[in-house]
């Protein structure tokens, strides 16, 4: 048995068509085309990378990008103050901060500095709130997109065993809370679950977020089961040259699951993509316009 491959690139890229649709209708309502803005401090050369691939998509799709890259020694008034600028600024929908930021900034305090309407990566305690008590709320891109990959495996997820490992903010608290609006059964497992292979072979669906190379192995997986991993990890072979791999153990995985994306071209794309999306549905919102149908 060889599992399914769930292309995270080849979604992600009908998304990005659909938005193209959408902003060119969202620009002709508000005479603009929807804005998002991205604050990076410091150098950090994936954050770097990433930033590129944001703005890249981002003018692709017909929307106007705004960059901010400030130095690592920027003070935390500092950064606040261009944030409140970019709260206050018309043209900008979707605002978001880089992580990590340096040593010495507050990252909870500037994510709350955030507008909630503009709060694109859905990281402001308001939209965390909104999203736990089953409310209308921008949610963070990469378990969005987790969400949108596990439902080409699945048509509904009503009464699936969902077994979510990692318990982050950014991915595996959202993500259950996504999984629980769509009916599954959620267990949040972490690195204290006690039996953790066998509370995995419950799964359904397996969405893994725990940040260590090809942690989970095939043998943690209930034969047929969809698994989304979330990881992206560099190692280096006996070769010397390096690699990209996920947290879990592709190889083994493969034979054993019904449906599994692939690390990298799984959720990393998905995760951008998600995030245009975000934009078009905050520029709507606070335009009073129909919500984009993507």
């Amino acid at each position: 048995m060889t599992g399914r491959i769930l292309d995270g690139k080849a979604l992600a890229s009908e998304i990005r068509a659909k938005v193209a649709v959408e902003a060119a209708r969202i620009a002709k309502a508000l005479g603009r085309p929807p804005g998002l803005a991205v604050v990076m401090v410091g150098e950090n050369p994936a954050s770097e990378s990433y930033v590129r691939h944001k703005a890249r998509s981002t003018i692709e799709t017909g929307m106007a990008s705004f960059e901010h890259k400030l130095p690592a020694d920027t003070s935390q008034a500092h950064l606040l103050a261009l944030i409140a600028r970019l709260n206050a600024d018309p043209a900008v929908d979707g605002l978001l901060v880089q992580l990590p930021l340096p040593a010495g900034i507050d990252s909870a305090e500037v994510l709350a500095a955030v507008d909630p309407a503009k709060d694109v990566d859905g990281f402001h305690p308001l939209n965390v709130g909104r999203l736990a008590s089953d409310m209308p709320a921008l949610v963070p891109c990469t378990p969005l997109g987790c969400i949108l990959l596990a439902k080409k495996a699945h048509a509904s997820f009503a009464g699936l065993e969902a077994v979510v490992l990692g318990r982050s903010k950014i991915v595996g608290k959202p993500l259950a809370q996504l999984l629980l609006r769509e009916n599954a059964t959620v267990t949040i497992a972490h690195s204290k679950t006690r039996d953790l292979p066998a509370v995995c072979r419950r799964a359904d669906l397996l969405c893994v977020a725990i940040g260590k190379a090809e942690f989970v192995r095939g043998s943690w997986i209930k034969p047929g089961a969809t698994v989304i991993d979330v990881g992206i990890n560099r190692i280096v072979g006996a070769d010397g040259k390096a690699r990209f791999v996920g947290d879990v153990a592709f190889a083994e995985a493969v034979e054993v699951a019904g449906a599994i994306t692939p690390v990298p071209g799984g959720v990393g794309p998905m995760t951008i993509a998600c995030l245009l999306v975000n934009t078009l549905r905050a520029a709507c919102a606070r335009a009073k316009l129909p919500a984009p149908t993507i």
